[in-house]
């Protein structure tokens, strides 16, 4: 069994997957909570509410009960979130209290929690689905930063688009050298353009760059049916050039996650080394995955019937040809 046999196979495992999350090809966008003391006992909030298809997620902050709504809270819509500010007054201040968020165990999402302390101390923490809750404590911030870490490896795991793509070069590439140099030419590119997006504030609207992202797995399904064919084309001979063009645009992709929680200046340089390493880890972990599974085929010596070989083609073709379809159709019709 040959490293593309080996592919089919797990083509055939991730298909009913892939099928299954169809209609959220693209994950959801985090929601961020700002709390910052102004003076002691009162803060400033910012509630950036994420939404999906123009919609609020049903995601509300529950603040303790020591704390109470000081002023109105005004709203902004934007085009990946709804944003909230308003004032909240705590009597005992939020260290040692819990914070929770109402509704977030029914999305597929996070939010990013950051609390600035009068005394100039920082707390961030992710706070997830499973526990959808966290104690606050002013003394223990040290690791807050390597939240980002954990928030790029979870944004590259729940992009199933872009695992795709990257599962799309694998059904391309015919060796393991020229693996090396198209995954790493997807990774430069991903990681300069997601660099530009943050640094320099640059954003593409995310509708038409969902919809060319989704073209891009599109476009590999053809390119899979040459492989199988035994044809070639520029795409097999030097894959490593697609996966660089499309890998800019996937870039601004990752950007999206987050450049959408507007985090302040000083954060802005850790938090985008920390998310793009986690990026590129949760990607790293997807090819070892790949080539694990390879491995695994090759010992089982699996004799599947020779459809089974259109298999990759048919799932980067079907679900590339609705997401695409799914989300031009949102340019017009939302």
């Amino acid at each position: 069994m040959n490293t593309r046999d080996g592919l089919i196979r797990l083509c055939i495992i991730f298909n009913s997957l892939f099928l299954a999350q169809g209609a959220i090809a693209h994950e959801l966008q985090p929601g961020f909570l700002q709390l910052t003391e102004s003076t002691p006992h009162q803060y400033d909030v910012l509630w950036k509410q994420p939404t999906s298809l123009g919609q609020p997620l049903r995601l509300t902050p529950v603040f303790p009960t020591t704390c109470k709504a000081s002023s109105a809270a005004q709203s902004e819509v934007l085009p990946q979130s709804w944003v909230w500010r308003m004032r909240l007054s705590c009597a005992d201040g939020l260290a040692g209290q819990t914070l929770s968020i109402e509704g977030l165990e029914a999305f597929a999402t996070d939010v990013l929690l950051r609390v600035e302390h009068a005394d100039g101390k920082i707390e961030t923490h992710l706070i997830k689905p499973v526990d959808p809750s966290v104690s606050l404590n002013s003394a223990a911030q040290a690791r807050g930063r390597w939240t980002y870490l954990t928030l790029g490896i979870e944004h590259i795991a729940l992009g199933i688009d872009h695992l795709l793509f990257v599962l799309g070069l694998l059904l391309i590439v015919g060796n393991r050298w020229m693996l090396i140099k198209t995954i790493s030419s997807f990774t430069v590119a991903h990681s300069i353009t997601l660099a530009i997006a943050t640094l320099a504030k640059i954003q593409l609207p995310a509708a038409p760059l969902n919809a060319v992202i989704a073209l891009s797995i599109l476009f590999l399904a053809p390119e899979v049916v040459r492989v199988w064919r035994g044809q070639s084309s520029l795409t097999i001979r030097q894959p490593w050039l697609v996966a660089f063009l499309f890998g800019l645009l996937h870039g601004f992709g990752f950007a999206s996650g987050l450049a959408s929680l507007g985090l302040p200046h000083d954060e802005i340089a850790p938090a985008l080394l920390l998310f793009n390493i986690g990026v590129e880890l949760g990607q790293l972990a997807f090819v070892v995955l790949v080539i694990a599974m390879q491995a695994a085929f090759r010992v089982l010596k699996i004799n599947w019937p020779r459809w089974a070989e259109m298999i990759p083609a048919y799932t980067l073709g079907s679900l590339g040809a609705m997401w695409t379809i799914q989300r031009v159709s949102l340019l017009f019709f939302r």
